[in-house]
């Protein structure tokens, strides 16, 4: 599946409509969702630097995600600070069923967009505030790294592979909207009544932690590094992923290896992982490849 083929074949959301003022990643990944559910989505942009035609920082340095997660989301532009930019989101939002922000407090203080006051005056609009820390913290700067950071997900020196946080933050708006769709839905005095969501990037950091929070991804746990069937190792001419972690796997691995039966009892055994890395670096990728097809292994090669 590539970034631009549909994510969802179902339209649940067909008839909702939701306007987006997040920029950057978090928000519009959401979007790109929700959009792929059947919502019609509505972004509203500040104006654009002279000569651009986004202001949006995604936009800026990395054209073609911005491409994906914008198809067929239709794109305003407006100057939130001006009266003019006020009447058109104001028209916008009278319209809207579910908004999405990504600005800090203050910043929404300012705009006159906190939830007390769009409330009073859209009492049906339902409201997702992504933040980057929640309650008190939401004003602390941060971004994908530090949150990652707070909690753990940054060993060594090496940047993580992707933007856990920010990936990770845009599936809870998602599910944020869902949860504040149904919440206004619900039978009485709420009925009908608009909710507020707030979603923080940290929190989306920590719910990704969880596994290592319990031990299963640290270098004790079964899934870090301790089980001698779940690791990757160098082979001849690259690496391989091995996810043989439960017994009749770790039982097929340890036979190929010509390890014999008793080593796949002893999968947290120096020896075994010591005898398994020996044969792994005997073995090319397409050997290796070849290998998980014919005995159900499940094995992936890689490049060095």
């Amino acid at each position: 599946m590539t970034a631009a083929t549909p994510l969802l074949q179902a339209t649940p959301l067909k008839g909702v409509r939701v306007l987006t003022l997040a920029l950057n990643l978090p928000g519009p990944a959401a979007v790109m969702r929700l959009q792929a559910m059947g919502a019609k989505c509505t972004k509203l942009e500040p104006l654009p630097p002279a000569g651009g035609t986004t202001s949006d920082p995604m936009g800026l340095y990395k054209p073609e995600a911005y491409a994906v997660m914008h198809q067929g989301v239709k794109v305003v532009q407006a100057d939130l600070k001006t009266e003019r930019g006020q009447a058109a989101l104001r028209k916008q939002l009278a319209q809207t069923d579910v908004l999405i922000t990504s600005f800090r407090p203050s910043a929404l203080n300012k705009l006159g967009m906190n939830w007390a006051e769009l409330h009073r005056a859209y009492p049906a609009l339902c409201m997702v505030s992504i933040v980057g820390s929640p309650g008190e913290r939401a004003e602390e700067p941060g971004h994908d790294l530090t949150y990652l950071a707070e909690n753990h997900l940054v060993t060594g020196l090496d940047l993580p592979a992707t933007l856990y946080a920010d990936m990770g933050g845009s599936l809870l708006t998602t599910e944020a909207v869902l949860q504040a769709l149904l919440l206004r839905q619900r039978p009485g005095r709420g009925h009908g009544k608009g909710v507020f969501q707030e979603i923080a990037l940290s929190e989306a950091a920590a719910y990704l932690a969880l596994p290592r929070t319990w031990g299963l991804t640290t270098p004790q746990g079964d899934v870090g590094g301790a089980h001698a069937g779940y690791k990757v190792y160098p082979c001849k001419n690259g690496r391989v992923a091995v996810a043989a972690l439960e017994p009749h796997f770790a039982a097929r691995l340890c036979e190929a290896a010509g390890l014999g039966a008793s080593a796949a009892k002893q999968m947290h055994k120096k020896s075994t992982h010591e005898a398994l890395a020996v044969f792994f670096m005997s073995q090319t990728r397409q050997q290796l490849d070849r290998l998980a097809t014919s005995q159900d292994i499940p094995l992936h090669s890689l490049a060095r």
